[in-house]
């Protein structure tokens, strides 16, 4: 049986708590149902019906039969959040553009607490298609977009951010060993762009190049990415570089000088 703090404000607090974690739950699964999300969270079904139920009330969850969806109110939740972000306004027209230019799939990156967040994602003509979506959180270490930010932030911060999130291998290619990991953040100060060679998906790899602020820190990143059996390592390592860079400094002085 579920239990709760004796005290009202601890209670709410819990309540609060578990609402959220029921939520990630259906986001992670696509749509889940109310076993499903018991399992997950470790509490019993008639609780996480009663949540279920609020959240419908509320239009924050969708129910399709047994299943449970994120609902369209977090749409207008999630448009105020990101249009609050002033790199997403300097951002938004050059990131169309670097899309149109190299017809791939070009994506916005922000940090939070140690992790990555897809802040807006522009398709050009031959872009491919991932499990990445506005809003979606990443790891940092497997991903060009985290590189080229980790590489211009203070060491302390690197190291905190690594030790809490670890470096686990999202696929072979993934750097897994603090040291080389270090040493490939230096790799990416010299060169101003990150590489990301199938670290977090198989057949794909990005160019990354950082947005700083107007002392170097970095506030953002941002990316094209593309599979591996399309573009060759002459486009890949000569112009896509080149194209984030330079859709890179255009934020940097839109972001610090208007």
């Amino acid at each position: 049986m579920e239990r709760f703090p004796s005290n009202p404000a601890d209670h709410r607090r819990q309540f609060a708590f578990r609402t959220f974690e029921i939520l990630e739950v259906i986001q992670e699964l696509d749509g889940a149902g109310v076993s499903e999300i018991a399992d997950r969270v470790d509490i019993g079904k008639s609780a996480v019906h009663n949540h279920l139920t609020t959240l419908a009330n509320e239009e924050y969850v969708d129910k399709d039969g047994d299943q449970y969806y994120i609902g369209l109110s977090f749409l207008g939740l999630g448009a105020y959040a990101r249009n609050r972000t002033p790199i997403y306004d300097a951002a938004k027209a050059e990131v169309d553009k670097l899309a149109d230019e190299t017809g791939e799939l070009v994506n916005l990156l922000v940090e939070k607490n140690g992790m990555g967040i897809y802040l807006y994602q522009a398709k050009g003509d031959n872009a491919v298609e991932l499990d990445t979506h506005e809003g979606k959180r990443v790891r940092l270490h497997c991903t060009g977009l985290g590189k080229a930010i980790l590489a211009f932030r203070p060491d302390e911060e690197v190291e905190r951010i690594l030790t809490e999130h670890g470096l686990p291998a999202e696929t072979s290619h993934t750097i897994t060993d603090r040291e080389e990991f270090l040493a490939e953040l230096e790799t990416v100060r010299e060169q101003r762009y990150a590489v990301d060679r199938e670290e977090r998906l198989n057949g794909l790899r990005c160019i990354a190049a950082p947005i700083t602020d107007d002392t170097d820190r970095s506030i953002a990143a941002v990316s094209v990415s593309c599979p591996v059996h399309r573009v060759g390592d002459d486009r890949f390592y000569n112009d896509l570089p080149e194209a984030a860079l330079g859709t890179a400094n255009v934020i940097e002085l839109e972001y610090n000088y208007s």
